[in-house]
């Protein structure tokens, strides 16, 4: 996972290395990685460029009372 998170979302270049920043930031990436692997995708960074596309999808997603895969 570490390699997904340093290539394609340029860890080792982030900025911030005091308090819990580097902690949240990694969270909400692994979060972004499983939720792209739960839904099928091999391909981290092209399933992350639709997701920015389609921002309402993951909007959909977290907030229904249904959750399903898609």
């Amino acid at each position: 996972m570490h390699h997904v998170r340093d290539v394609t979302f340029r860890e080792d270049l982030h900025q911030a290395h005091t308090g819990t920043g580097p902690a949240v930031i990694a969270t909400l990436r692994n979060t972004e990685i499983g939720y792209h692997r739960t839904n099928g995708a091999t391909n981290i960074a092209r399933a992350t460029r639709r997701a920015n596309r389609r921002p309402h999808d993951l909007i959909d997603a977290v907030t229904s009372s249904n959750p399903r895969t898609q």
